[in-house]
């Protein structure tokens, strides 16, 4: 991706989401994410919905402490007019209800709809990224 891509409103809207995940803020994940926006949680594969996902930023459920995003990987794509998809990588640290902290390197595909001017995020996957032997 080139330098000048934080400009293109399909990254700085991926990029709002996870500003929003690490400040917890409910509101802007709120105009952010479409109402059938669903999620495959990238530490145990469960799907969540829109309402689900808003419940356990909301009661801290789930806290990101940290999300480090690489826009150098990242790959844009408008597929037709309105739908735009982001593959990209993280590495975060996420803590639960319990006060557990766990540290997650990802590869993500979020898929993006235009809602009038603004990009909203209809579905999100993560998949870990694990080290192997070789």
């Amino acid at each position: 991706m080139s330098a000048g891509a934080v400009n293109d409103p399909l990254v700085r809207a991926d990029l709002a989401f996870f500003s929003a995940l690490r400040e917890s803020d409910v509101a802007v994940l709120e105009t952010l994410l479409a109402d059938q926006f669903l999620i495959v949680d990238v530490a145990s594969g469960s799907v969540h919905t829109r309402a689900g996902f808003l419940a356990a930023i909301c009661s801290r459920t789930v806290s990101f402490l940290e999300i480090t995003t690489f826009l150098d990987e990242a790959e844009i794509r408008v597929v037709r007019p309105g739908i735009g998809i982001v593959i990209g990588r993280t590495a975060m640290r996420r803590g639960d209800a319990e006060g557990a902290i766990t540290e997650v390197a990802s590869r993500y595909t979020h898929v993006f709809q235009l809602d009038g001017e603004r990009w909203r995020l209809v579905s999100a996957q993560g998949t870990q990224i694990t080290v192997s032997g070789s």
